[in-house]
């Protein structure tokens, strides 16, 4: 009796010890339920990306580029001429379509480079658009109204308001473009066919980014050429208009309420003897008109496409103030070092961040 009370407490004993270790080591297909979330959260890689709400407040914003190298010419006497023209409009749009504010500028980059190849303009130069020039474009003087290229562009910008595209597009113009209606001819004799068509593309392309119709539009321009270079005998020479843009809202705090950002690049080559290999007939893209096909993605080290990155940008200022977004911390090169940004965007944002500041200088 004794040894069958023994055997049996020694069974039990090796039982208990079996199970302790069936705790111990559960399988691993099979994790605690607290290390199984409901549904899957974004990596630190892809951070969320909330949409703006829409509300009966809201409207769409809409930035539309247009550009031309036609007016380019070869050296020759006289030094070559590689010329870009890129006619700028940012729209905020409400539900029936309505222009509810519009902003026009033109970006107007002449790039000179001589009979031998050689760039000679300066390439570290300022070069402001028609907007920033102000009186320094000197229209007035030729004007038979007496008033500047920003006055007339803001007048016309203010007559869009209120009208929708089809409306926009009857205006009546001469053969040339110049608007024939009277509510126009005390104010605007430049040509609006080019705004015309660019403030519909605008309203085409534009989308909810989170602006309401008593926010305030600023539209921001800002160029370079600095990566122009000189022809040589196994390589041609480049004139390189790059430009930066954003159709950016402010809320009566100051605060970005939504962003679009954008940028061309306008290149006009030529070789060692100053003569345009260009065509310069050709139609010219944005890079979120290129989307994919301008071939970022398979250099990037995180994946991405430029459209992707500048988008990544305009949702990360939401929010903040322009003088932060100057804030936002950049290396020598540029590129953000901010911990929340830099899983996102790895292109240079020191062009983003100034030409958000050019767009609230603009509202001001």
């Amino acid at each position: 009796m004794k040894k069958s009370l023994a055997l049996l407490l020694v069974l039990t004993m090796t039982l208990f010890a079996f199970v302790g270790c069936a705790k111990q080591e559960a399988p691993a297909s099979t994790p605690p339920a607290a290390e199984q979330p409901a549904k899957e959260e974004p990596t630190k890689e892809e951070p969320a990306k909330e949409e703006p709400a829409v509300t009966e407040d809201s409207v769409k914003t809409g930035l539309a580029v247009i550009s031309s190298v036609e007016k380019s010419a070869d050296a020759g006497e006289k030094d070559g001429l590689a010329q870009t023209d890129s006619v700028v409009v940012a729209v905020t749009v409400d539900k029936d379509g309505k222009i509810v504010q519009a902003a026009i500028d033109t970006a107007q980059t002449k790039i000179n480079f001589t009979k031998e190849g050689k760039i000679s303009s300066d390439v570290k130069a300022e070069y402001k658009s028609k907007q920033e020039l102000g009186t320094d474009y000197g229209m007035a003087k030729a004007s038979s109204l007496g008033k500047d290229w920003f006055e007339q562009a803001n007048a016309l910008a203010d007559y869009f308001v209120g009208k929708t595209v089809e409306e926009i597009k009857a205006i009546p113009v001469t053969d040339t473009g110049v608007p024939t209606t009277a509510d126009l001819t005390s104010s605007v004799t430049i040509k609006i066919n080019s705004y015309v068509a660019a403030v519909e593309k605008a309203v085409e392309n534009a989308q909810f980014v989170g602006a309401t119709k008593n926010d305030e539009l600023g539209l921001g321009v800002l160029t370079t050429i600095a990566k122009s270079k000189d022809a040589a005998a196994d390589a041609e020479g480049l004139a390189q208009a790059y430009t930066t843009y954003t159709a950016t809202t402010f809320g009566a705090d100051g605060k970005i309420t939504g962003s679009i950002i954008d940028a061309s690049q306008s290149n006009v080559k030529f070789d060692v003897t100053g003569k345009i290999t260009t065509d310069l007939k050709a139609e010219l893209f944005t890079k979120n008109e290129l989307g994919d096909n301008y071939g970022m993605k398979k250099a990037s080290q995180i994946g991405k496409e430029w459209y992707e990155q500048a988008d990544a940008f305009a949702k990360f200022i939401v929010g903040k103030t322009a003088e932060e977004v100057k804030g936002i911390a950049v290396d020598e090169e540029g590129t953000t070092t901010d911990a929340d940004l830099v899983s996102s965007v790895t292109v240079g944002v020191d062009g983003f961040q100034s030409v958000v500041e050019k767009a609230y200088a603009a509202v001001k």
